[in-house]
């Protein structure tokens, strides 16, 4: 048996790639394995959010995600007798490096991932199985299929489960997977459409429920999704069916084309009663499901690992007590449990066959959507709430506030916007930052894992204070003047000295 692992990842999606490009930073001692033999070639969840471009963007690999991807920057709605032109990200994202949706593949983000990965001569095992995972004192005893129908037994003392929606770790941890699925059935179709107006979101409202369109580019230019209408065979996705949903849903003369893949499915809104059971962790789909509304699934996921990494990394590496594991489960249950009933009524409205919901889909939205769009204070909620900039632990075990914290500025919780410009880029670097703000003397680094960056008078603070931010980009520690007892007890709470 080889020597054992800190951590094996199980399921190498967008979350399983971006926890390792995470515990690769950290140099952590790690496998990644998937049961499928390649990686994903369909494109499946189609857009990246700002907060995942910012998260992702120490890692090198942002640029690269937006250089392959389409930037939408508005969306066309297309209510009965008028469509509306709605800017995207046009308020309340002035604080970011990315205020668009990209639109990219799944595939192409598992690939630019994966080819960080493998520059830092990290191979992902593919078509290796977990099949069963045992505690057995201070590590857990995990047996892996590969592909050729060889075994191999390992430990490691952390097997954190990024496998899915079917998850194998969930179930070795005996952990519940609890909620509903939803009644209808939807049709998914990569394909061309001449009509459309190009590099557009675009949402058709009907009495029936919503269609969309997006932007891909890549390997089809549209992702169609749409309600399966009455009457039709659920598992047949057709060219004849697609059209006719066309030709049925919207008054434009649209026609559709060469699909690439196309394919039917259902929605089930779930969540794990836990995200941890002692060495085991879920993050993203083996943690919650629920529809797309938003687009909020694999961003949710990607923020889940880059919550859990460093947090793994640090207490393998004997930084940190095993106590900061325990609040990766406080930070995230809440947010993942927030997604499930905000894309859960979002779902509702558009799809339901209520009467009255129907009705507000036909005659409402016509008549009262201008007036919400031109009304920028809740727009500008909405879309950061969307772009999930707007995600904080301010109730978190990790989140300390020191005394005379400045008024206005980020709280401790809250993500470190990007004021003045640049700043996140200054703070990408792994480990933590302490950002001085105002007139500082000159201040040795209270901890090798800590960086000091004097911000001066250009800073999102106002006065002179102090700020600690952690590896994912989230503010851990504030407090007003230059005493640092506070910033010390911090530290010695969460990164102890051996």
């Amino acid at each position: 048996m080889t020597a054992p692992l800190d951590v094996l990842v199980v399921g190498a999606g967008p979350t399983g790639l971006a926890l390792a490009t995470q515990l690769r930073a950290y140099e952590t001692r790690f496998r990644i394995i998937d049961r499928s033999p390649d990686r994903a070639r369909e494109s499946r969840a189609p857009a990246i959010q700002p907060r995942t471009l910012e998260q992702l963007a120490g890692f090198g690999v942002s640029d690269d995600l937006v250089d392959r991807g389409s930037t939408a920057v508005r969306l066309h709605l297309h209510l009965p007798r008028r469509v509306l032109q709605v800017p995207l990200f046009d308020v309340g994202c002035d604080d970011t490096p990315y205020p668009y949706l990209l639109f990219l593949p799944q595939s192409e983000t598992e690939d630019v991932l994966t080819s960080r990965l493998a520059a830092r001569d990290v191979a992902v095992e593919r078509g290796t199985e977990l099949v069963s995972a045992e505690r057995t004192g201070a590590y857990v005893t995990c047996r892996l299929r590969h592909r050729d129908g060889g075994q191999e037994t390992l430990r490691a003392r952390y097997v954190v489960g990024c496998d899915g929606a079917h998850s194998t770790v969930r179930a070795q941890a005996g952990i519940a997977f609890e909620g509903y699925a939803y009644p209808q059935t939807f049709l998914l179709a990569d394909l061309e459409v001449d009509g459309l107006e190009p590099g557009t979101a675009h949402t058709f409202m009907t009495a029936s429920g919503l269609l969309f369109f997006f932007p891909l580019g890549t390997p089809a230019t549209w992702r169609m999704i749409a309600l399966h209408p009455p009457g039709s065979r659920s598992g047949d996705v057709t060219p004849e069916l697609l059209q006719r949903i066309a030709d049925d849903w919207t008054t434009d003369r649209l026609t559709l084309r060469d699909p690439i893949w196309t394919t039917s499915f259902r929605l089930h809104n779930r969540g794990a009663t836990h995200y941890r059971k002692g060495p085991f962790f879920l993050a993203g789909d083996a943690a919650h499901i629920h529809s797309p509304a938003g687009g909020q699934g694999m961003n949710t996921g990607i923020q889940d690992a880059l919550n859990l990494g460093w947090k793994l990394a640090h207490v393998c590496r004997g930084a940190s007590p095993e106590e900061l594991l325990e609040t990766y489960e406080a930070e995230r249950a809440p947010v993942g449990h927030r997604v499930r009933r905000l894309t859960d009524r979002a779902f509702t409205v558009g799809t339901s066959s209520h009467p009255a919901l129907r009705l507000a889909r036909t005659h409402l939205a016509p008549r009262f959507a201008p007036l919400l769009l031109r009304t920028t204070a809740p727009r500008a909620r909405l879309f950061r709430t969307v772009a999930e900039l707007a995600i904080h632990y301010r109730r978190g075990p990790l989140s300390t506030t020191g005394p005379r914290t400045p008024g206005r500025g980020p709280r401790a919780g809250d993500r470190l916007p990007d004021v003045p410009r640049g700043l996140q880029q200054r703070t990408a670097d792994p480990g933590h930052h302490l950002l001085l703000t105002g007139p500082w003397p000159e201040v040795p680094p209270p901890h090798d894992l800590v960086a000091v960056h004097h911000l001066g008078a250009r800073s999102p603070w106002q006065g002179t204070g102090h700020a600690l931010v952690r590896p994912d980009g989230y503010v851990g520690y504030t407090a007003g003047g230059t005493d640092l007892t506070g910033l010390r007890a911090y530290l010695d709470r969460w990164l102890p000295r051996p």
